[in-house]
C-alpha cells in the first residue's frame, strides 16, 4: 500500500506541475504581434542543447532544487515553450536534430550518425554561415571492443570533419577507449587534432572557450554555434562550483549530490556564451536557444513548486521526452510563453527560416519550422509529434525495447493500441484500450493511428 501511495503521490505531483506549465501558457506570445525591425541581415544563430535535463530542472518551468539564473533570465526575455520534446536518449535526439529526420529513416546504431548524412553543419554553411560545434559528439562509434557485433560498427559513424562545420571541438570523437574524461582532465579532437594532456581543467570551461574564440573571429560574418553540452550528464562528479573541486583527487568522485553543481554550471556557462554576445556588440541580431536531449536521469529527483519530480531519462514519458525549450532575438521576439509542439526535427527547418534560406517546397524533412511561432503567430504549428525509439544496438542498450507512439498536446497513442490521456495520467498509469472508448477517444484513436500509418517507413 505505501508503494502505491507513494505512486499516487509522485503522478499527482507531475499532473498538478505540468497542469501549472500549461496554464502559464496563458500568458501566451501569441496574444501580440512583435514590434518590427528594419534589420534586413540573418541573424547570428546559437544552439544549446544540454544532456540529460527535464523541465523541473529550470526555476523558469518550477524547479526549485537548482540556481538558473541565466536560464531564467533568458526565459524572462524570450520564449519559453511548455511542450517542447525530445526523444528518451541523447544519440536518438541528436541524430533527428542534426538531419531533421525521424529515427526510423537513418538509424545505425547507439552513438553512429550515417556518415552520408547532411547534417544541419551542412545547411547553415549552404545557408552563408561560419560554423562551429563544441561539447560532445557521440555519433562516430560507441562500442566497448568486447561488446557483440562491436567490430561491425565501432568508427562507422560519421567524423567531425566531415559534419559541415568549421570549427569543432568535440568529446567522445574517436574509440570509446580513447574518449578519456569529459569534466576534470578532459580529452578531446579539435580540429584533427586528439588533446589528452591537459591537466588541472575543465572539459566544459574549455569548449566554451573555443565558441568564444571563434564568435569574436567571425563577429563580421553572421554565424552558427551548435553546443551539445556535456554537463549534466553522467558522471555526477565535482564542478568547479564545488567545494571538492579545490582537491584534485577528489575531481573524479561520483556522487549524484554533485547533480546540483553540475546543473548550476550549465547555467553560468550559458551566462558565459550570453556574455560574450553582449561584449562583442551583438545582442540585439542573436537568436539564442537551449534545448535539451532528453529527461533527467533515473536517479535524480528535483523539487518543484508542485512536489517532487523524479527523472525519466530512457522513458517515453513525459519525465523522459519533455524538455526545456527557450529561444530570446531581443530584435525580433516578444518575451512569453508558447504551448506549440516543437520537436527535435523542427531545428533545421526553423533555422534555416531564421537564416533567410528557407527550405525548398519539396524537401523530404519530417521537421517541421517554429519560426513564424518565434514572430508571435499561431499559424502553421505543428499539431502532433511523433516518435520511433529504438535505440538499439549499442553497450548497454539491450535493456530497451522499440517503441513507437505519436501524441498531441493531450493524448498519445503507441502502435501496440494503448491510449494514455496525458493531462490526466502523466505516469501513463491507465491505459485505454480500443475496448474502452468513448466517442471521443475513439476519434482521438482514429485520428492518431492514422498518424501512425503515415510515418511508417514503407
Amino acid at each position: 500500500m505505501k508503494t502505491r501511495s507513494r505512486l499516487f503521490s509522485n503522478n499527482l505531483h507531475l499532473l498538478i506541475l505540468f497542469v501549472s506549465i500549461f496554464l502559464s501558457s496563458c500568458k501566451s506570445v501569441n496574444d501580440s504581434q512583435p514590434e518590427e525591425s528594419s534589420s534586413t541581415s540573418p541573424p547570428n544563430i546559437i544552439l544549446i542543447m544540454a544532456d540529460d535535463i527535464g523541465i523541473e530542472g529550470l526555476g523558469s518551468y518550477g524547479g526549485l532544487s537548482y540556481k538558473t539564473p541565466r536560464l531564467d533570465r533568458l526565459a524572462d526575455q524570450g520564449i519559453r515553450f511548455t511542450h517542447a520534446y525530445s526523444q528518451p536518449l541523447c544519440t536518438n535526439t541528436r541524430i533527428q536534430l542534426m538531419t531533421g529526420l525521424h529515427n526510423n529513416k537513418n538509424w545505425k546504431a547507439f552513438g553512429i550518425l550515417d556518415p552520408k548524412a547532411k547534417t544541419i553543419g551542412h545547411y547553415l554553411s549552404e545557408a552563408g554561415y561560419k560554423s562551429c560545434i563544441a561539447g560532445k559528439w557521440q555519433l562516430q562509434s560507441y562500442d566497448p571492443p568486447d561488446y557483440p557485433g562491436s567490430e561491425k560498427r565501432r568508427g562507422t559513424g560519421m567524423h567531425p570533419k566531415d559534419a559541415g562545420f568549421d570549427s569543432y571541438s568535440l568529446f567522445h570523437s574517436l574509440h570509446t577507449e580513447d574518449k578519456g574524461s569529459r569534466y576534470a582532465d578532459p580529452t578531446y579532437l579539435e580540429n584533427g587534432k586528439l588533446i589528452d594532456n591537459v591537466k588541472g581543467k575543465y572539459g566544459p570551461d574549455l569548449w566554451v572557450d573555443h565558441i568564444n574564440d571563434f564568435m569574436e573571429k567571425n563577429q563580421k560574418d553572421p554565424f552558427f554555434v551548435y553546443y551539445p553540452m556535456a554537463l549534466p550528464h553522467w558522471p555526477m562528479v565535482p564542478s568547479p562550483l564545488s567545494a571538492e573541486w579545490k582537491d584534485p583527487s577528489l575531481r573524479n568522485h561520483e556522487d549524484t549530490r554533485h547533480f546540483k553543481s553540475m546543473v548550476e554550471y550549465m547555467d553560468f556557462l550559458v551566462g558565459r556564451i550570453e556574455d560574450k554576445v553582449e561584449a562583442l556588440g551583438l545582442t540585439e541580431n542573436t537568436v539564442i536557444l537551449f534545448y535539451s536531449d532528453n529527461g533527467t536521469h533515473l536517479k535524480i529527483t528535483s523539487q518543484t513548486q508542485n512536489g517532487p519530480i523524479k527523472g525519466g531519462k530512457g522513458l517515453t514519458t513525459d519525465a523522459g521526452t519533455r524538455v526545456p525549450l527557450i529561444v530570446k532575438w531581443p530584435q525580433k521576439i516578444k518575451p512569453g510563453v508558447s504551448d506549440a509542439l516543437v520537436d527535435s526535427t523542427d531545428f533545421i527547418p526553423t533555422l534555416l527560416d531564421l537564416a533567410q534560406k528557407p527550405l525548398a517546397a519539396e524537401h523530404k524533412l519530417d521537421g517541421k519550422s517554429f519560426h513564424s511561432t518565434l514572430l508571435g503567430s499561431k499559424d502553421h504549428q505543428r499539431e502532433w509529434v511523433y516518435c520511433f525509439y529504438d535505440p538499439r544496438p549499442g553497450w548497454d542498450k539491450d535493456q530497451f525495447t522499440e517503441l513507437v507512439f505519436v501524441r498531441d498536446r493531450r493524448y498519445k497513442l503507441y502502435d501496440d493500441g494503448r491510449l494514455y490521456d496525458i493531462q490526466n495520467d502523466v505516469l501513463e498509469e491507465n491505459a485505454i484500450l480500443p475496448s474502452q472508448d468513448t466517442g471521443s477517444t475513439r476519434q482521438v484513436r482514429s485520428k492518431l493511428y492514422a498518424l501512425l500509418r503515415e510515418n511508417e517507413v514503407k
